[in-house]
């Protein structure tokens, strides 16, 4: 991986937004190590900054620390991902309904313009990267303590099986994301707020049952032996 040098008297929230772009952009994978020393050399910090950027990640659920080993990559089980999923279907509807309200007309458009770009686009690194723009701008009109960052936490932990699972979806199954990408935005024009919420609950849930049915996407240790042996 290239290194990226930090000007003298950065500070470890820099560190963390290198550190952020390159976890989502799958350059580690997860459960990996994170060692601070390594981290250090290639963003130029140094180790007190590093712990403070990784301390701040955890709070992200991009990072766990495990005791006597350090810090790791946060992964999760099939399983996990699934509760995770479940957890989205509830709380993302009412995050739109709190949104919705402060979506103006070139917020629409922006959403409009994100996703176009997806319906076109071939790479599933540039997809599944447009695909968390646009569901995260969907809900930048909200204003909240709690729910926001949530809901940012748990798209956090899930994006390396969804970048996994899109690498495995034909063209049909896109179309259908698609397909309710449009809705979801005619929904939010038109102010129904009901079948917005339905269509965000229905859109969710579609992956989920997805990734259910490709454990391969998660490592062999975190599948039980039912899942190996269906």
């Amino acid at each position: 991986m290239a290194k990226n040098t930090l000007r003298a008297g950065d500070s470890s929230h820099k560190i963390a937004s290198l550190l952020r772009d390159s976890i989502l952009a799958g350059n580690y994978s997860p459960g990996e190590r994170l060692v601070q020393e390594d981290i250090a050399e290639r963003f130029g910090g140094s180790r007190i900054p590093v712990r403070e950027a990784l301390r701040d990640l955890e709070g992200e659920g991009l990072v766990t620390f495990v005791a006597n080993a350090g810090a790791r990559v946060a992964d999760l089980s099939l399983a996990e991902c699934v509760e995770v999923y479940q957890m989205r279907e509830r709380i993302e509807p009412l995050l739109l309904r709190y949104s919705a309200e402060g979506l103006d007309r070139e917020a629409l458009e922006t959403l409009q313009v994100i996703a176009a770009e997806m319906e076109s686009v071939e790479d599933p690194d540039r997809f599944i990267e447009l695909d968390r723009q646009f569901h995260l701008s969907m809900y930048q009109g909200a204003v909240t303590t709690v729910l926001g960052d949530l809901v940012v936490m748990l798209w956090n932990k899930t994006q390396p099986y969804r970048r996994a699972y899109t690498k495995r979806v034909d063209g049909d199954q896109r179309q259908v994301f698609h397909d309710e990408h449009r809705m979801l935005i005619r929904a939010l024009v038109d102010g129904d707020l009901d079948l917005a919420e339905n269509l965000l609950a229905v859109h969710i849930r579609r992956t989920r049952q997805h990734l259910e049915r490709h454990p391969e996407v998660f490592s062999d240790t975190n599948i039980t032996p039912t899942q190996k042996e269906a």
